[in-house]
């Protein structure tokens, strides 16, 4: 039976790790199956630059047919284990904070002085009205492991098809996962539910350099059954391993500090 699970790529604490920085060299290793091929592709998106700190200011729009609602943040993060998030904008949710420490999950709320730890029950919520959830924040596992892979390759273009294993525990019946050959960047994932329906489609755009490192500058998660709806994740700006990041950034004594 499948349930929500801990998947890699579409976390939101992705959005401030340096794991999808471009690798220079997109060329894979003459191996004779299908899916060992495939298998290559998902490994080394998974494993650029991973275990680096970073610290980041982050512009989140969302947008829906009633609204408009732009968010501004402040993040770091520490390998794929540790993010922090402290909102800066508009007034009334300055201060707000998200901390995530491996699968565990607390929010805090300045104007009542309180820290509140997301329990599984609100984990498919959505996380500050956007199109994310609580669940992507928080969600920590390797495709390769879980799921089996096949390979569609063009000219330009990885197409992986992900299928999860029957012990694997998603809601998803399969992913789609689109990666340029050079560099070496994701471009797209969909994800369909078990009936083969498009659910979501989340894109990566633009890509940038940032502190010597191209990465998709921004992120957009559409939900292909909400019309007009849709959030954009857009860096402003990216370093890599600040000094000042470290594992006390992603502390509760840190999450209640005002600013």
């Amino acid at each position: 039976m499948k349930v929500p699970h801990r998947f890699l790529f579409i976390t939101l604490s992705l959005l401030l790790t340096p794991s999808l920085a471009a690798e220079p060299s997109a060329v894979l290793d003459k191996e004779p199956d299908n899916e060992t091929r495939a298998r290559q592709v998902i490994k080394k998106m998974e494993q650029l630059h991973r275990g680096d700190s970073s610290s980041s200011i982050i512009t989140m729009k969302i947008e829906t047919p009633q609204y408009e609602r732009l968010l501004k943040m402040e993040g770091q993060s520490l390998g794929q284990e540790f993010a922090f998030f402290r909102f800066l904008s508009p007034k009334k949710d300055r201060g707000i904070a998200t901390l995530k420490r491996d699968q565990e999950m607390w929010n805090y709320f300045p104007k009542i002085n309180k820290v509140i730890k997301v329990p599984p029950s609100m984990m498919m919520g959505s996380w500050m009205g956007s199109d994310f959830t609580n669940d992507d924040l928080v969600k920590e596992t390797t495709l390769i492991d879980a799921y089996n892979l096949s390979l569609v390759e063009t000219e330009d273009q990885y197409q992986v098809t992900l299928t999860p294993r029957e012990q694997t525990v998603t809601v998803w019946g399969k992913i789609e996962y689109i990666v340029s050959k050079s560099p070496l960047l994701p471009m797209a994932q969909i994800f369909f539910d078990d009936e083969g329906n498009m659910i979501r489609r989340l894109e990566f755009k633009e890509p940038k350099e940032f502190d010597g490192k191209l990465m998709p500058s921004i992120m957009e998660m559409i939900p292909l059954r909400k019309e007009g709806y849709r959030t954009l994740i857009i860096y402003d700006e990216l370093v890599f391993n600040p000094p000042a990041v470290n594992q006390q950034t992603f502390s509760l004594r840190n999450l209640k500090s005002r600013f």
